[in-house]
């Protein structure tokens, strides 16, 4: 009956321990929402843009207010599955079909900025890569094995 006693509090013991956030026993997923707005597209925008020009340009905006048809929104959300989530906004104002203000955490460039090179370059959203430390089960395993976690069968 002692023995059974250990056992279940070894086990349970374990089982807690599992469950920290230091050790990571359950994959999460990189989550990525809304319209990819970078700064090269912010720093394409002109004010007297036209709407089909900023579209060009920005994409699709992600919320076109019913009731302020002169305001496009763009929001960008990406949240890593261990670290902390990022968010992007971008407001842009029209008055007469032409682009005046912009507005959120973004802002057009400087005039004397060099724009040329940021035109030409293309955009490619890659999620960062996050070494994760391996989980408690994957770390028994290789001790039962006597490897360590990255060693390789040969």
């Amino acid at each position: 009956m002692k023995k059974l006693l250990i056992i279940i509090t070894c086990f349970a013991s374990l089982s807690l321990a599992a469950c920290s956030p230091r050790f990571h026993l359950v994959h999460k997923i990189d989550v990525q929402q809304g319209n990819v707005v970078t700064q090269d597209m912010v720093n394409q925008l002109k004010p007297g843009m036209n709407r089909n020009q900023v579209q060009f340009i920005m994409e699709s905006p992600l919320v076109i207010d019913v009731f302020h048809q002169d305001r496009w929104d763009y929001i960008y959300y990406f949240k890593p599955g261990y670290g902390k989530p990022t968010e992007e906004r971008v407001s842009l104002f029209f008055d007469d079909d032409a682009l005046v203000r912009i507005a959120g955490t973004l802002h057009p460039a400087e005039a004397g900025a060099d724009n040329r090179q940021a035109s030409k370059l293309s955009t490619v959203v890659v999620p960062s890569y996050e070494r994760v430390e391996p989980g408690l089960f994957n770390k028994i395993w290789h001790w039962i094995r006597f490897r360590t976690p990255g060693e390789v069968d040969q």
